[in-house]
């Protein structure tokens, strides 16, 4: 790992303590409006938000090259992310599949440009800056417990997409400008 090690309580952490098996929801397409409002801060011991967390992993799970699946993608207004980069080529940390609460930003350096989709901009992809070394903390779904998360290369992109999500931004609104965004290559 190039980052020394994992947090054991998120890479120890796996949907089945949910409890629950969830149900695959539609995913919203911009320009639906609940994608651009500020997430609610949850409690993770609430029920229904145990039941969104299960749920953000059924439908990242169908949905073909999705490494992360935000709750305002689903059309609720909340900070939580389900995320799982296992085996993406771009990935050298991982910490398997976990949804976070609530998470936050603690430290974030080296930026770097890469190119990044999404599920609810599914026609375009875009060059976006973010940070290439990562830490957060946030709460598990179902827990009290806040978990530090410390990350690097894709992984650290992708939980950076994600908690745009929860705060009412899309990549688009982090290009430099029109000439960064291109459609999404289909491959036959």
């Amino acid at each position: 790992m190039t980052l020394g090690h994992l947090n054991h309580a998120l890479a120890s952490w796996s949907p089945a303590q949910l409890g629950i098996t969830g149900d695959v929801l539609e995913v919203v397409r911009a320009p639906h409006p609940v994608l651009a409002n500020d997430g609610a801060e949850i409690d993770p011991l609430d029920p229904v938000m145990v039941t969104l967390a299960a749920d953000l992993v059924a439908t990242m799970r169908v949905s073909p090259g999705c490494v992360g699946l935000a709750a305002p993608q689903v059309g609720v207004a909340a900070r939580m992310f389900a995320l799982d980069v296992t085996g993406h080529p771009k990935t050298r940390t991982c910490h398997g599949v976990f949804v976070l609460c609530n998470a936050v930003v603690v430290e974030a350096t080296r930026k770097e440009k890469a190119r990044e989709g999404c599920m609810s901009v599914p026609d375009l992809t875009g060059d976006v800056k973010r940070a290439t070394r990562l830490t957060v903390t946030g709460v598990l779904p179902g827990t009290k417990d806040e978990v530090t998360l410390t990350t690097d290369a894709f992984e650290a992109r992708a939980v950076q997409h994600e908690i745009d999500h929860c705060t009412g931004q899309l990549f688009l609104d982090r290009v430099a400008g029109a000439h960064a965004i291109y459609p999404r290559k289909v491959y036959l």
